[in-house]
This record gives structure tokens, C-alpha cells and sequence, in this order.
């Protein structure tokens, strides 16, 4: 609706401005000079939508009104829509406009006598190239801000596809911690269940306490759980405290080899070598992985089975070594099926290490993975 009233305007813009011409030295015009310069000017309205046909109209009409009356000039309705052929269309349109526009101004500019006639067409010239300038310089500008929106779009397309991927990963992430959190705990809660049940026969007092170990290992779960989640949860009203505790790391092996230990499974655990500054990502790796293995353990590695946990820090890289005796490499249900393995190799390899896993070489299954300790954050 604008752009309506602006076209309109224009026309009425450009009619007033040959007015006066029209009047200059002729207190008389002919009854029919503002009708036709209506007419030339008139099409203007619809120049948005036919800037090359309303262009030739408007020269063609504005050459013959200047024949039929050298008072009627209609020079502003021609500059605009020389203008808004230069603002629409292409650029050799443009250029062919201005040019057959300056064969008309020099061939009417020779038809003048006298040894001045070349001034005028030099002045109306000028304003020919301003206007022709001036839509030149509109359609840059239009595609400039049509390249910086595109880009805009663009970018704000490829920012939302890192926030999907950084999502999925994060999902993934919680995925495994989940994994690995709950597995362990509901191995070992069922491990202590199954002990109960056979102790309280015998002893119900050795009963009652497997029972509040299997209770306190699934109040361990919970906490673990809402530590992962909590930061998930906004304008939670828990203390905080509760929720973001720090990470597991690898001076908690000795709590986690404990819990395996109550559930019924004999576990060693050796360290070889001096530590170092082992970054806290390390850490968790592998508290996870040993945590993974010995879940397995429980799972698949039958009633008699054993295990030992062997930590070797070497230059520049950590060791870890979980083996057993049981019955996993027979197991109808092996250790790796799941979630488990590729979550394992995911952590490992985010680290530039390797895990490899599989029945062992004197039965029972092994797992073993080398983390690097220098570079391995960049991987």
C-alpha cells in the first residue's frame, strides 16, 4: 500500500514540476498541455511491475508533447523512470535506456540554433547520469543486504546444527553415564539380593545386613543419577550441593572395588608406576571403564569368579588392565553386547587411546585400554 501512494505521489511529484515550464513566457498554455502531461507522466504508477515498457511510453510521449509544444517538458518523469529502469532491471538495460535517453537530448540540443545550444544538453546530461547513477547504486545496495541476509539465514542455519549435534552428543553422553551408573548399581543391588536370599536361611542377622547394603548401594544410585541429571533441571529447588558433586576419579576406585567386594565378587586392585597430573577426563575414563569390566563381572562371570584391577602409568600414557576368571567368554550373554563396549571405546578414543577386550588367555575375559596422558585431550 506504500509504495502505492509513493508511485502515485511521484506522478503528481512530476506533473507539478513541468508546470513551470509550461507557463514560463506563455500566460496561455494550450487547454490540453496538463492532460497530456498527465498522460506521459501517468504510467509511472505501475513502474515497480513494467520499468522497460513505462520507460519507452514516457520518453516516447514526452518527445512527441515536446514536439507538439516546446512548453511541455516533462524532464522529471523521464529521469524517474530512467531511474527505476537503473534500480530493476539489468545493467545493460540501463545503459541501453541512458543511451537512447542521450541520443534524444544531443539530436533535440542540435536542433536549437544559435553557438550555445550545447549547454543544455550538458546540464540535462548530468542529471541523466545522476539518475542513472543513482539506480545503479540502489540495486547494489538491494543485493548487498539480499547477500548479508542470505548469509544471515545461512548462519543461523549452521548455528542450529551445531546446537543439534552438540545435543545429540550430549545425549549420548548421558546416555553412557546412565548406562554405566545404573548397570553397575542394579548388578550389585541383585548380586547382594541373590547373597540375602541365601544367607537369611541360615542367618538372619548376616540377611539384614546384605539388605541394608543392597539399600544404601541404591540410595548411591539415586544420588548418582540426580548428579547427572540435576544440571539438566532449571529453578530446582534442591541444594545444590546435593546435585553437582564432583566426578568420579581414580581415588575412588578403592570405594567402587569396596562395593564389587560386598556383592560377592573378590577383587584386587594394583598400581604400578608413579602417577602424574592425570587430567580429570582421564580420570572418569577410566573409573568408568574399570567400573564396566567389573559390572560385566558380576553379570556374566558365575558365582566363583574373581578379578583384578592393574593401573601401569607409563611415560606419557596409563595402562588399565581388568581381568576374571569366571565364565564370560562362555556366557550365553558375553560381556560387550549392548551399550557397554562402544561406550568404553567412545571415552577411550575421545582420549587418542585404544580398548580392546575378550576371553583371556588363561580363560575368563580380559579388558585392557591405553589412555595417552600428554596429548591425548586434543585428539
Amino acid at each position: 500500500m506504500v509504495r502505492w501512494v509513493v508511485d502515485v505521489a511521484l506522478v503528481v511529484v512530476a506533473v507539478a514540476a513541468s508546470l513551470p515550464s509550461l507557463f514560463r513566457g506563455n500566460a496561455h498554455p494550450p487547454a490540453l498541455a496538463v492532460p497530456v502531461l498527465v498522460a506521459v507522466a501517468a504510467p509511472l504508477i505501475v513502474r515497480r511491475f513494467f520499468p522497460l515498457p513505462v520507460a519507452g511510453w514516457v520518453l516516447i510521449t514526452a518527445v512527441a508533447a515536446g514536439l507538439w509544444n516546446r512548453h511541455v517538458v516533462a524532464g522529471l518523469a523521464v529521469l524517474i523512470a530512467l531511474y527505476t529502469v537503473a534500480a530493476l532491471r539489468p545493467r545493460r538495460d540501463a545503459l541501453a535506456a541512458a543511451a537512447v535517453l542521450e541520443a534524444v537530448i544531443l539530436a533535440t540540443g542540435a536542433m536549437e540554433a544559435g553557438s550555445g545550444w550545447w549547454s543544455e544538453p550538458i546540464f540535462v546530461s548530468g542529471l541523466v547520469g545522476a539518475a542513472l547513477g543513482l539506480g545503479l547504486y540502489t540495486t547494489t545496495r538491494r543485493a548487498y543486504l539480499a547477500e548479508l541476509q542470505e548469509r544471515a539465514l545461512r548462519l543461523e542455519y549452521e548455528r542450529d546444527q551445531q546446537g543439534e549435534l552438540a545435543a545429540a552428543a550430549e545425549r549420548a553422553r548421558i546416555a553412557r553415564e546412565m548406562h554405566d551408573i545404573v548397570a553397575h548399581h542394579l548388578t550389585v543391588m541383585v548380586a547382594l539380593s541373590d547373597g540375602a536370599v541365601a544367607a537369611t536361611a541360615a542367618s538372619p542377622e548376616r540377611g539384614i545386613e546384605v539388605m541394608r547394603t543392597v539399600s544404601a548401594t541404591g540410595r548411591r544410585a539415586l544420588i548418582d543419577t540426580r548428579r547427572l541429571l540435576g544440571v539438566l533441571r532449571q529453578g530446582s529447588s534442591e541444594d545444590p550441593q546435593d546435585i553437582l558433586q564432583p566426578v568420579p576419579n581414580l581415588a575412588e576406585l578403592d570405594v567402587l572395588l569396596e562395593r564389587v567386594r560386598a556383592a560377592g565378587l573378590p577383587a584386587t586392585f594394583e598400581v604400578h608406576g608413579s602417577p602424574p597430573d592425570v587430567p580429570a577426563g582421564i580420570q572418569l575414563t577410566v573409573y568408568r571403564l574399570v567400573q564396566e569390566a567389573l559390572t560385566n563381572t558380576l553379570k556374566h562371570g558365575g558365582p566363583e569368579a574373581r578379578a583384578s584391577v592393574r593401573l601401569r602409568y607409563l611415560p606419557g600414557e596409563l595402562r588399565v588392565d581388568v581381568d576374571d576368571d569366571g565364565a564370560g567368554a562362555s556366557a550365553s550373554a558375553p560381556v560387550g553386547v549392548g551399550g557397554g563396549l562402544s561406550g568404553m571405546q567412545e571415552r577411550v578414543h575421545a582420549y587418542g587411546g585404544d580398548v580392546q577386550s575378550g576371553p583371556g588367555r588363561s580363560g575368563g575375559w580380559h579388558v585392557s585400554a591405553r589412555l595417552r596422558l600428554d596429548e591425548g585431550d586434543v585428539t
